[in-house]
């Protein structure tokens, strides 16, 4: 019999989420906890992987990922062992929006939901090692300004935006995966695939991939041998890939440094 295996996926009601979370469903021995912002989503994505599997243990939490106290709140709810978190959630406003606590809104979902809910549910990554993180970046990364990451100084422009948080989603990654190397926690980042969606269109692309084919490597890393072998690194279809912004040591710590301030 396969181990059991606790495996909890932001932004599971996206398109690629969605997908991810069907191809996870599929696996036995699996307890799904899925938080997501809308219920309604999440009761009718609920509804789709029930009727996939029955027996299929799935849990859902209404949670606002861009709100740290909420994901706090949801950490402390969860008091059993996680063997895979998977951080996907992300959101590309056209205008510069804040969040009720005044963040921009690109920074505190595409970045800081990933820092506050690998760093909040540590303890549950330590207790199911050995366990893994994936963070879903993009290959459309770049422009990093820690001195201007809420676009405060910068005239906001949403694509210069996503960039940056992709380029964050991979620093943290090596972040990360330093600071769990005793722990058991495998911490790596990958390129899902360009689908068309809403976060998409926004940006001005309209994808080429399907969602299938967009889960595909994000679901390899968190269920394949590689995933857990391998910390700290950055995949793309499968394979790993360099990444300079991963290397430079001096700016991925004071990037976490700063988002530790939050």
């Amino acid at each position: 019999m396969p181990k059991p295996q606790t495996i909890v996926v932001t932004g599971a009601t996206g398109v690629i989420g969605e997908a991810l979370t069907l191809r996870l469903a599929r696996l036995p021995s699996t307890r799904l906890i899925l938080p997501v912002r809308d219920a309604a989503k999440g009761a009718r994505l609920a509804d789709h992987l029930r009727r996939l599997n029955r027996d299929l243990e799935l849990r859902i939490e209404t949670v606002d990922l861009e709100r740290k106290p909420e994901i706090q709140a949801f950490a402390q709810r969860l008091d059993e062992p996680i063997q895979v978190l998977v951080n996907l959630a992300a959101v590309t406003p056209r205008r510069r929006e804040v969040t009720p606590e005044g963040i921009e809104r690109q920074l505190a979902t595409n970045v800081l939901s990933y820092f506050w809910m690998i760093d909040c549910l540590r303890p549950q990554l330590q207790a199911g090692a050995p366990s893994r993180v994936v963070n879903v970046a993009s290959y459309w990364a770049g422009g990093l300004q820690l001195d201007d990451l809420e676009f405060r100084r910068r005239s906001y422009d949403n694509d210069a935006a996503y960039r940056q948080s992709k380029q964050a989603d991979r620093m943290l990654t090596a972040a990360f995966a330093q600071r769990f190397a005793g722990d058991g926690i495998s911490v790596n980042a990958c390129h899902p695939g360009d689908v068309p969606s809403r976060l998409a269109r926004n940006l001005g692309f309209g994808g080429h991939q399907s969602a299938d084919e967009a889960a595909d490597t994000p679901a390899w890393l968190a269920t394949g041998v590689e995933g857990q072998a391998i910390r700290g690194a950055y995949f793309a279809h499968r394979r790993r890939e360099p990444c300079p912004f991963m290397r430079n040591r001096q700016a991925v710590e004071a990037l976490f440094a700063r988002c530790a301030e939050y």
